[in-house]
């Protein structure tokens, strides 16, 4: 059943087909060869994939993304994060990195930020003399903190499918976030120093003041999510709803940028987005279910314990085969798969699940920013009108950077589960 899995899979992918129907309908063909498995049990397994209290976060957090996008919120971060970095050396890309860490304690998307942040600071980045291939592969790679940094869809999709605590992700993946970004604004200043990108060197504290007024709103807004879950005030589920309701009243009624008449667009784009999210979590839960029931969580445990009993070896080797996973497959689909085969491998290691959970989040939101099938390199292809070779030589040296962050957040636990424990 394991060969008929993945020989149809591979084949319908070379058919052309989307990675989310192959895997659906190579799921259905396994179960098809197997006599002793009925069919129904494929439409079974599709809907409770999906029939899930915590999943309802993800609809309700790009539908909170989408609004910012549209009303203005993005655009009040990025002034903010220009009045207190904007006269630095290379101060528009300190600003790229900074609001992209705003921007995703507020939407949890790593796509979404890529779009809201980089449409309009790009063109600013070239306008002021940064190369373009710089601009767009620093936006690209700023944007993979919308799933490191909570609130997170993808933190919200390892804590389903493998039981693990999601608010407990939550608070593991700050000091983690807060470690790559240090790293990336590091990293900007050094380029900028060497390359001659200047700061603006006209902005006064009359701005920052001004600046912090406007942006306050929305700032406040990570605050109510993330000091609600880490209180226990409401579910992770339940923050989500908040925040796209928060998110709705300062669009349409403080900062009035979206009207009325445009609510339908903004809640067909984001019903369309989720639905494509939870399509894909429903096919791959389908295919996940396949993987256990063919023993492969077991087969996988005793390769790894084959090679080394060593929880560092295995890290390495996990780290390894999910930097190249991340590389061909959507994160979505890496983790609703792969999570409950490495998981219980990791834990059987004597590796805590929250840990293992953020190590696997920065592997794959690492892959997003890299070729060839980076969903974050398109969008910032897209809107800075390049090449994906070109601006896949930029990122590399600023990935290279979030790998070490990664090899040490792997091999200091405290990092992550450190604070949960402070927390408890």
């Amino acid at each position: 059943m394991i060969a008929v899995l993945f020989v149809s899979f591979f084949v319908l992918l070379l058919l052309g087909l989307p990675v989310a129907v192959a895997i659906g309908l190579s799921s259905v063909i396994a179960i098809l060869f197997d006599s002793s498995t009925p069919l129904i049990i494929a439409g079974q397994r599709l809907i409770t994939s999906v029939d899930l209290f915590a999943l309802m976060a993800i609809p309700t957090f790009i539908l909170a993304g989408t609004l910012m996008e549209y009303g203005g919120i993005s655009k009040r971060l990025i002034n903010f994060a220009n009045a207190l970095t904007g006269h630095i050396s290379g101060g528009l890309g300190l600003v790229s990195v900074v609001t992209a860490m705003f921007f995703a304690a507020i939407s949890g998307s790593s796509a979404a930020s890529v779009a809201a942040i980089g449409a309009i600071l790009i063109p600013a980045m070239v306008r002021k003399g940064y190369h373009k291939d710089f601009a767009a592969g620093l936006q690209a790679v700023s944007g993979e903190l919308g799933i490191i940094i909570p609130p997170s869809i993808a933190m919200i999709l390892y804590g389903v499918a493998t039981g693990t605590s999601i608010k407990d992700l939550f608070i593991a993946g700050v000091a983690p976030g807060i470690l790559i970004v240090i790293t990336l604004l590091l990293a900007v200043y050094i380029v900028s120093k060497r390359r001659g990108y200047s700061g603006d060197k006209t902005i006064t504290w009359a701005d920052r003041r001004k600046a912090f007024k406007e942006a306050l709103i929305p700032l406040i807004m990570p605050v109510i999510i993330l000091g609600g879950i880490y209180s226990g005030f409401f579910t992770p589920t339940e923050a989500g709803a908040i925040a796209a309701l928060y998110a709705f009243i300062v669009s349409v009624f403080i900062y009035k940028e979206i009207k009325l008449q445009n609510i339908l667009k903004i809640l067909g784009k984001s019903a369309i987005t989720s639905a494509i999210i939870m399509f894909i979590i429903s096919c791959a839960g389908l295919f996940a279910w396949i993987l256990t029931k063919e023993g492969v969580p077991k087969l996988a445990a005793e390769f790894f314990i084959s090679i080394s009993d060593s929880p560092v070896v295995f890290l390495l080797l996990v780290n390894v085969f999910l930097l190249i996973i991340g590389m061909f497959l959507e994160t979505s689909i890496s983790i609703i798969i792969l999570a409950p085969i490495l998981a219980p491998v990791a834990v059987q290691m004597g590796i805590d699940p929250v840990h293992f959970g953020i190590i696997m989040i920065i592997n794959l939101a690492i892959g997003m920013c890299t070729p060839p099938l980076g969903v974050n390199l398109f969008i910032s292809c897209q809107i800075a009108g390049i090449s994906l070779v070109k601006i896949s030589k930029a990122v590399i040296p600023l990935l290279l950077l979030i790998v070490l962050d990664l090899i040490i957040i792997s091999n200091i636990p405290w990092l992550t589960t450190g604070i949960v424990e402070l927390f408890k």
